[in-house]
């Protein structure tokens, strides 16, 4: 991809982050071109319906789940506890990424979003299998749960001044954390599988395939 399109591509996809966290996804796509400082035939050459535009913005944002993912995969080697304070603290940094993934968005039945969900669950499972080795991190736990937090956590609540959203989101990531400890008091409820959670999120049931990384 040339230089110039490559930048009017990402342009574009800030843009549609923009507008739907504020608008939602039935914003017009004059209006995000017109944020992106191109115009409308510039869009569709990038992206040829609403539709392709969304998913690329929910791959994006799995992308950079699964990296963070990933990350809390190798330094859970050393220590479980702290590689799932560092994946759902990247999260939450980057939840400006993540408007369609963990803040809620459209169905999309694109299958690299597929892939990537069970790359970024396959790689949290191996976070938590760490920790269940040191016995470290309670044995119920999944990567639902850890998926499902972290989506929470990306979502502040209304009109609450930056800093203290920012003091309450720190207060429940600790709260979490210390509920990962084994020896609990509380039995947790049958939690839902990984692919029920998928097949909501993305449309409905998909054929199994195998990853792009070598994880199914």
């Amino acid at each position: 991809m040339r230089t110039d399109a490559a930048r009017n591509r990402a342009q574009i996809l800030s843009a549609a982050r923009s507008a739907f966290l504020e608008a939602g996804t039935a914003v017009p796509l004059e209006e995000i071109a017109r944020r992106a400082g191109v115009n409308i035939a510039t869009l569709y050459r990038r992206f040829p319906n609403r539709e392709a535009l969304i998913a690329q913005v929910v791959v994006d944002g799995f992308c950079i789940v699964l990296e963070a993912a990933r990350a809390a995969a190798t330094s859970a080697r050393t220590d479980p506890p702290a590689a799932v304070q560092a994946f759902l603290q990247s999260v939450v940094d980057s939840r400006d990424m993540l408007v369609l993934p963990l803040i809620g968005g459209p169905q999309t039945d694109a299958l690299e979003a597929r892939e990537l969900q069970r790359d970024i669950a396959a790689a949290l499972e191996e976070v938590l299998e760490q920790g269940r080795r040191h016995h470290v991190i309670r044995a119920d736990v999944t990567a639902v749960d850890l998926i499902t937090t972290a989506a929470l956590l990306c979502r502040p609540l209304p009109h609450l001044p930056p800093q203290q959203a920012a003091a309450l989101t720190a207060r429940h990531l600790g709260v979490f954390l210390d509920g990962l400890r084994p020896g609990h008091s509380v039995t947790l409820p049958p939690p839902p599988s990984h692919q029920e959670m998928a097949d909501h999120l993305l449309g409905g049931p998909a054929e199994a395939a195998p990853s792009r990384h070598g994880r199914g």
